[in-house]
């Protein structure tokens, strides 16, 4: 039996009925009223700004491939993220300017890639080099921002790099800034320990984004000032979370929504392991990692230390919803239309129809750029 090429929806940012065509995923308000049936939920596509990687895939592996970029966004779109940014960070230049060529290659060889690919998040080199706050960054290859090897980066991935995530508290950093701005290039304060008046002359050359508040920065902070108060008090920031459950407690997450409001948005960070098995699992930079039934990544024999994010933007919007932090609405604004409005998408028009099972948000179709995917 055909499947009927329309149906009601109701959509998740507004509420309203909606009829949904199934051929393209474009919707118009019909004034119907709610049925006892359960409709399915339709709403924008995801955008993810911060993808290390997922499902098995490691963008900062040297054996990314091609095909492996491929099998990454075929993942992602099941699980309604319909754009996403490849991030890689700090590495030896020659090793970054070859990840970041082999994203350029996958976009030039195939056209659907270019469509997935929104733009590249490189994060790093030019980040603090002080313990907790550059994180798992390699300290060899953390160093100052420079001009001439950023344009190095952009060339192998053939102008692609749209966000970069840096420490103002090196000399220098605002003109940097400053020259990234000009080009079209969004700067990013995070892995930093930067002072007050770095991230103000930060956030004036250009800087328009927090990388994941909260994180990379040491256990102990001066009670005032210090870089997250800096951050959350500076208007023109937009802040990016790690709502995963593991990364940050929910009053903190709670205060930066307060705080940000409709500059507030969901990140995955999210690496290979998102997606897999529970189990133990061997790192290509080494060491053991476990990944435990609820999402949990850690260091084997690191006394429980997060090794990293392993949970999809889909399951942060869910976490959202289960602690009651965010209403459907705002929790799926925060994962698509307010990081979409960040990089600048044209006529976001990428839908995504799902339902919610049992607290989990179940994708059943995918619509990228009026054609259906799933």
């Amino acid at each position: 039996m055909k499947a009927p090429e329309q149906q009601l929806a109701i959509d998740c940012l507004t509420g309203k009925t909606v009829r949904l065509n199934r051929a393209s995923g474009a919707t118009e308000d019909v004034h119907a009223p709610r049925t006892g049936a359960a409709l399915p939920f339709v709403g924008p596509g995801l955008v993810d700004l911060q993808v290390n990687g997922v499902n098995g895939i490691d963008f900062n592996d040297t054996s990314l491939t091609v095909d492996g970029l491929l099998k990454a966004a075929e993942y992602l779109l099941r699980q309604g993220v319909t754009t996403f940014f490849p991030t890689i960070i700090t590495n030896a230049p020659a090793v970054t300017c070859q990840l970041l060529s082999t994203i350029e290659r996958a976009c030039q060889e195939d056209s659907w890639h270019s469509t997935c690919i929104g733009g590249i998040h490189l994060e790093g080199p030019f980040i603090s080099k002080l313990d907790g706050a550059r994180g798992a960054h390699p300290a060899q290859h953390v160093q100052a921002p420079d001009w001439e090897l950023f344009t190095v980066f952009q060339k192998a991935a053939g102008n692609r790099i749209k966000l970069i995530t840096l420490s103002p508290e090196w000399d220098g950093a605002a003109e940097f800034i400053a020259r990234c701005s000009r080009s079209g290039v969004l700067v990013s304060i995070g892995h930093s320990m930067a002072t007050p008046e770095q991230v103000a002359a930060a956030v004036k050359s250009g800087a328009t984004l927090s990388t994941h508040i909260g994180n990379a920065v040491p256990l102990v902070l001066p009670r005032h000032p210090n870089i997250i108060w800096e951050q959350l008090s500076q208007q023109k920031l937009y802040a990016s979370l790690i709502a995963d459950g593991f990364h940050l407690p929910d009053s903190f997450i709670s205060v930066v929504m307060k705080a940000k409001g409709n500059k507030c948005f969901l990140v995955s960070d999210s690496t290979q392991f998102a997606g897999m098995a529970p189990g133990r699992y061997r790192t290509h930079i080494g060491g053991d990692v476990e990944l435990q039934t609820g999402g949990r990544l850690s260091l084997a024999r690191g006394e429980g230390l997060l090794a990293g994010a392993a949970k999809t933007l889909l399951q942060n919007v869910e976490y959202l919803l289960e602690r009651k932090l965010a209403t459907l609405s705002k929790a799926w604004q925060m994962a698509s239309v307010v990081p979409g409005r960040l990089v600048n998408l044209e006529a976001h028009c990428d839908r995504v129809v799902f339902q919610r099972e049992h607290g989990k948000l179940v994708v059943r179709e995918v619509f990228k750029g009026g054609v259906r995917e799933v």
